[in-house]
């Protein structure tokens, strides 16, 4: 596996704050994506900023497609926290919001995550395959995050949950309509709302996750699907594309749920307002690790 000398895409050129990108050749090209936790709080939470870098990203690709230039077909997310994809939503903004009585914020910020979340899973199925690459715990929006991209491979010691019940909430995007593609909207409820942390090879029996490698194993295993579904590309772009007319997300209903979310989220009572900060809490990166949210 190498980088390219002379990049074929402008995109592999995006270094942001959070967020870089490479183009690396594999059997094909393809533009890997990593992004690091927060420097100011050590979280590998999707704060606002974050979600930004990414929609870069995905404007970026779908500027190159619009060029005639050869398109990258294949975008790997990665997360460069050595325990976590993502720990999820930023918990600390949505209390400040809440205390500060600015649903219009947390409204402003749940809609940039439903457009993120629906680029990844709705832009570009004829011509990109995107790839999430996990390797620690998947929790909240970054469990969304990695099943809205087309294929989920994940390391043996991942684990995978939404703890938003916990404290008065639920997935504020598109968890319903990714996780009911796989395994059907009763299921999807449950998992939704009974605080478990799933362990990856129990989501593979489950259908919600495709491959489960060994520990360390991932980015061959990414590698090797690349050799393998590119060897029949043509064909797999039209089923992956056929796949998504059948069982689109759907942004409306997505729109929905974000007033949903927040007109709950703005009442949440005190006792539950207690759990968000124990939650937030918990999420300190000065505490032991044994006693966080993954724990």
């Amino acid at each position: 596996m190498t980088l390219l000398n002379t990049p074929p895409t402008t995109i592999a050129r995006f270094d942001h704050k959070r967020v870089s990108t490479q183009v690396r050749e594999l059997a094909m090209p393809v533009l890997w994506t990593n992004f690091a936790p927060d420097p100011n709080t050590g979280l590998q939470n999707f704060t606002a900023d974050l979600v930004d870098e990414f929609q870069n990203v995905i404007d970026g690709l779908r500027s190159e497609a619009c060029t005639g230039k050869p398109p990258l077909h294949y975008a790997i997310v990665q997360s460069r926290h050595p325990e976590y994809f993502s720990v999820g939503g930023d918990l600390h903004f949505f209390r400040e919001c809440i205390q500060a009585r600015q649903a219009e914020r947390l409204y402003a910020y749940s809609m940039r995550c439903l457009n993120l979340l629906h680029g990844w899973s709705a832009q570009m199925k004829e011509t990109l395959t995107s790839i999430s690459l996990v390797q620690g715990r998947a929790l909240g929006g970054g469990f969304e995050m990695a099943l809205s991209t087309d294929y989920l491979i994940a390391e043996e010691q991942s684990t995978f949950g939404f703890p938003e019940i916990m404290f008065g909430l639920f997935p504020c995007t598109g968890a319903m309509s990714l996780l009911s593609d796989r395994i059907g909207a009763r299921q999807a409820e449950r998992m939704m709302t009974n605080k478990k942390i799933y362990k990856a090879a129990e989501l593979l029996d489950m259908g919600l996750i495709d491959q489960v490698c060994g520990r360390g194993e991932g980015e061959l295993a990414v590698e090797q699907f690349v050799a393998i579904h590119s060897s029949r590309l043509k064909a797999r772009l039209k089923v992956q594309a056929s796949r998504y007319r059948h069982t689109p997300l759907n942004h409306d209903e997505g729109v929905r749920i974000v007033q949903d979310w927040v007109e709950t989220a703005m009442s949440l009572t005190p006792d539950e307002l207690r759990s968000l900060d124990m939650l937030i809490m918990m999420q300190r990166p000065d505490r032991d690790s044994g006693a966080r949210l993954a724990s």
